[in-house]
């Protein structure tokens, strides 16, 4: 039978992801890949992939929704959302309630209570991997986003597709894929994906992005802005792991040894020693790391610099320290 391109598309991309994370470590036969299944189409259309992939690449496929409970109707959603992935064949299929909280904006807090749910879900099951829907788009709104911000190179690079976090393997395997593949593969599976109202509401910075900023760069400079950002985050990403590496070298925060390195390898270990220290990591903006920066090349006697998190860092005795 004739599968549909959308459908292949998107499980030959999930094959690849999986592959990579059992030839390069993270991932071992018999391993429990858990898909976080929002009941978007393209957390549908991941979740459909993994549970035809996984078994013939040697893992087993299992399933979370999180129900923020930020909506009427929620826990309806989450069982229904559960009836689809059971139904795809993945077990567990589990759902999560949560309560969140209000900490940095409801954005960043309903991400902060889904990521915990997920880590606790993926303990619970024994699951050795969390897969994320994110797709091309996702990616280009991110890297936009970031940009806007003054970011530095290493949150220009974007998501990852692999990455090891809270003693967990996340996969992103999607973020070659465009969202109009993911709603193209639900509809050939005869999957029901929700629509989130709030991906429609323009008080959210992501959703202006996506409905006005990307659709008026590409009337403007033509067809293949997300592309091209996506490109453009995976070549950064190679940079920064290159100059990671070496920030990753430096053994103190004497004020000399900072002094004599090239100054983006500086502002790294500098970034990075806020972030041990105890600085909100998602908070944490360029304009901080210049400040840090400027106790080592620009010193003048001045005061301390005040981060996110309730961190401050001084000048004291030729040494950074944060307290």
């Amino acid at each position: 039978m004739r599968i549909d391109p959308s459908v292949a598309e998107v499980r030959r991309t999930v094959r690849d992801g999986l592959r990579n994370a059992l030839d390069h470590g993270g991932l071992g036969a018999g391993d429990l890949v858990l898909v976080a299944v929002s009941g978007g189409a393209d957390s549908l259309a991941l979740a459909a992939a993994v549970a035809w992939v996984a078994p013939k690449c040697g893992l087993r496929a299992g399933a979370v929704t999180v129900d923020h409970g930020l909506q009427p109707g929620s826990a309806d959603r989450a069982r229904l959302v559960i009836e689809q992935c059971t139904a795809l064949g993945l077990e567990p299929a589990v759902p999560f309630e949560v309560t969140v909280g209000r900490s940095g904006g409801p954005e960043a807090a309903a991400r902060e209570a889904r990521y915990d749910a997920l880590v606790a879900v993926a303990a619970e099951v024994g699951a050795s991997a969390v897969a994320l829907g994110h797709t091309l788009d996702d990616q280009a709104e991110t890297v936009l986003l970031r940009l806007a911000r003054g970011s530095g190179g290493r949150s220009l690079a974007g998501m990852r597709p692999q990455e090891t976090a809270r003693s967990l393997l996340w996969l992103r395997p999607l973020l070659a894929v465009r969202r109009a593949a993911t709603e193209a593969a639900c509809a050939a599976l005869d999957l029901q994906p929700w629509h989130d109202p709030h991906n429609l509401d323009r008080r959210y910075t992501r959703v202006r992005v996506r409905l006005d900023a990307l659709p008026a760069l590409e009337a403007a400079v033509g067809p293949g802005v997300a592309e091209a950002l996506a490109r453009t985050a995976e070549q950064l990403r190679d940079d920064a792991d290159v100059l990671d590496a070496m920030a990753d070298s430096v053994p103190s925060l004497s004020v000399d040894d900072l002094a004599a390195m090239p100054r983006s390898v500086r502002r790294r270990v500098l970034r990075s020693a806020a972030v041990t220290a105890g600085a909100t990591d998602g908070e944490l903006a360029a304009v901080h790391v210049v400040e840090l920066d400027r106790l080592v090349t620009d010193w003048h006697g001045q005061g301390a610099v005040f981060l996110p998190g309730g961190l401050v860092a001084e000048r004291r005795c030729d040494r950074l320290q944060f307290r």
